[in-house]
């Protein structure tokens, strides 16, 4: 089971995260036209059927982005009584709204468990569908409701650093920033902050 909650956090993570800082103090969507999602895809082959051979069309990549919009407004209800991603703050989809899209997705394509359970390894379980292809964003719809109702959930955070958007998983109780340059990002403007109001 640990593996289906990884491949979940892992995943639903990633998802999100194609909306992150541009490196000019605005948002970067890397999800912003088909060849985006076919790259995206293409990047989790362990993850996402038949990811090799993917090509996505507008309509994918619509699905995709209301999927992801979905993600994201359930993260920022994730983090409370934190403060959302501040990419999100003025866009946050109603929380029943995103949970029905979230649900709707998933149940694109039903799946059944399937037990792997090799070698000395501990038993498994991943779900497939249980005849032919799943669909992209069922696919993705189910991990993040794998994500949102599993144990890492509680370790969610939005990154506050100045223009940071991303969402993180808190890997230790004092960590505060989604990785060390948003840590000195936030440690640079605040000591610009004090020495502003001492000038």
């Amino acid at each position: 089971m640990q593996d289906t909650t990884h491949r979940d956090t892992y995943l639903a993570l990633d998802l999100a995260l194609t909306i992150r800082h541009d490196g000019h103090g605005g948002v970067a969507d890397d999800l912003g036209e088909p060849a985006g999602l076919t790259a995206w895809v293409r990047a989790h082959p362990d993850v996402v059927p038949n990811a090799a051979g993917y090509v996505a069309g507008d309509a994918e990549l619509t699905a995709v982005r209301e999927l992801r919009a979905a993600v994201r407004s359930l993260f920022a209800r994730a983090v409370r009584p934190g403060e959302p991603s501040p990419a999100d703050a003025a866009r946050l989809l109603p929380v029943p709204q995103a949970v029905e899209l979230l649900n709707t997705a998933a149940a694109r394509t039903p799946t059944v468990p399937v037990l792997r359970w090799a070698g000395g390894a501990e038993p498994a379980v991943e779900r497939r569908a249980p005849h032919g292809e799943e669909e992209l964003t069922s696919v993705l719809a189910q991990a993040a409701i794998g994500f949102l109702a599993g144990p890492d959930r509680e370790r969610l955070r939005a990154c506050h650093a100045p223009r940071c958007v991303r969402y993180f998983l808190k890997e230790h109780p004092r960590q505060e920033w989604c990785k060390p340059s948003c840590g000195n990002r936030a440690r640079v403007a605040r000591h610009h902050e004090r020495h502003k109001g001492s000038a």
